[in-house]
C-alpha cells in the first residue's frame, strides 16, 4: 500500500523547492505579531464559527453534523468566470455568493421541506432535483453541477452502506482522532467543521486537531500575499492577472497551495512562541484550523484592499 506524506510534510518540500512562490518567514512572523491580541477574541476562537456566520448550524446535534458533511462534500469551485456574472442565492432577504451561496441553498431547501442533508435522500437524487435545490437567483448556474450530483449519489451511498446513513456514526468510529492518513482540502475541512459544529466537545473532541493544516484554496494564498507573508514571482503574477486557468496539479498551482500551508504553519509556530515568552501555553487555542477560519474571513472583509492581488483559477472538485 502506497503511503503518502502528510499535507504538512508535502508543504515543506514544496516550499523548499518552489520557484514561483516563496514564503517570507519574517512576513509570517509579522502576521503572528499582528494576531497576538486577537487570539483571545471571539472572531479567532472556535465560538466564532457559529456566532459570526448565521448560515452555519447553531446547535451541536446529529442534524448539524449531517449538514456539515453535505456542505463539505460540495465545498469546491465557486469562483466566477466574470466578476459581474455570479452564481447567487437569495435567502431570508440576503444575497449570498461563493461558499455561502451553497450554505444558503442548503438552508433554503431544508426550509422548503426537502431533506437534503439526509443520505437516504441525496443517495438517489436525480440531476434535475440537484439543479432545483442549488438553483441560482441569477442566470449563472452553480459550477460543476453534474460533478456535484455524482458526488452526492456516491457519498450518500457510502454513508448508507457503511455508517447507517449518518456521518456522526463515522465520527464516533474515529475514536476522537482523524487517523493517520493524508488529508486534502475537502477532507481536512470536513474534520475541522465537524470539530467546530460539535464545539470540540463529546464526539467532536479530536485530540489531534492541531495536526490539521490550513485548507489551501483560493482566498488563503491571496490574503497571505496581501499580508506580505508570501510572494509570487513576476512571471506568476502576470499569469494570474491575465486570468490564466490552471489545471489541478500544475506546478504553479501546487506551489501556491503548498507554500500557503507551510506559511500558515510558520504563523502558528511564531504565534505560539510569542505566548510562550509570556509564560502562556496556548496550544489548545492556536491551530491551523482557527487560523484558516480567521484568514478566510479576513479575505472576505478586506476584498477591496486585496483586489490588486488576483487569486489563482482552477476548475476542479478538489477545492
Amino acid at each position: 500500500m502506497e503511503v503518502f506524506p502528510s499535507p504538512l510534510e508535502s508543504a515543506k518540500f514544496i516550499a523548499d523547492n518552489s520557484k514561483d512562490v516563496s514564503v517570507d518567514e519574517e512576513g509570517a512572523r509579522r502576521v503572528a505579531e499582528s494576531l497576538f491580541d486577537k487570539v483571545s477574541a471571539a472572531d479567532f476562537g472556535l465560538a466564532g464559527w457559529k456566532s459570526l456566520h448565521e448560515l452555519n448550524p447553531q446547535a451541536a446535534s446529529e442534524e448539524a453534523v449531517d449538514w456539515v458533511f453535505l456542505v463539505d462534500t460540495l465545498n469546491f469551485s465557486f469562483w466566477s468566470e466574470q466578476e459581474e456574472q455570479k452564481y447567487l442565492v437569495k435567502y431570508k432577504g440576503k444575497t449570498h455568493s461563493g461558499y455561502w451561496s451553497l450554505c444558503a441553498a442548503v438552508n433554503r431547501a431544508l426550509d422548503d421541506g426537502i431533506p437534503i442533508t439526509r443520505a437516504l435522500y441525496y443517495a438517489t437524487m436525480t440531476l434535475d432535483q440537484v439543479k432545483h435545490v442549488f438553483r441560482s437567483d441569477t442566470e449563472v448556474p452553480m459550477p460543476l453541477i453534474e460533478e456535484r450530483h455524482r458526488l452526492l449519489n456516491e457519498s450518500g451511498t457510502v454513508l448508507l452502506e457503511r455508517f447507517g446513513g449518518s456521518f456522526l456514526t463515522c465520527v464516533k468510529m474515529s475514536k476522537k482522532s482523524k487517523k493517520k492518513v493524508s488529508f486534502y482540502k475537502r477532507a481536512q475541512i470536513l474534520v475541522a467543521d465537524t470539530w467546530s459544529v460539535l464545539e470540540g466537545k463529546g464526539d467532536g473532541s479530536f485530540d489531534d486537531i492541531s495536526s490539521l493544516t490550513i485548507f489551501a484554496d483560493y482566498r488563503i494564498p491571496q490574503v497571505l500575499v496581501h499580508l506580505k507573508a508570501m510572494k509570487y514571482s513576476e512571471e506568476l503574477m502576470k499569469k494570474l492577472r491575465e486570468g490564466t486557468v490552471f489545471h489541478s496539479g500544475d506546478k504553479e498551482e501546487v506551489e501556491i497551495r503548498g507554500c500557503s500551508i507551510w506559511c500558515c504553519a510558520l504563523i502558528c509556530k511564531h504565534l505560539l512562541e510569542l505566548y510562550d515568552k509570556k509564560g502562556q501555553d496556548m496550544r489548545e487555542k492556536i491551530n491551523a484550523v482557527l487560523l484558516d477560519y480567521y484568514l478566510w474571513d479576513y479575505a472576505r472583509d478586506h476584498r477591496e484592499e486585496m483586489k490588486d492581488i488576483p487569486f489563482h483559477r482552477v476548475r476542479c472538485i478538489y477545492y
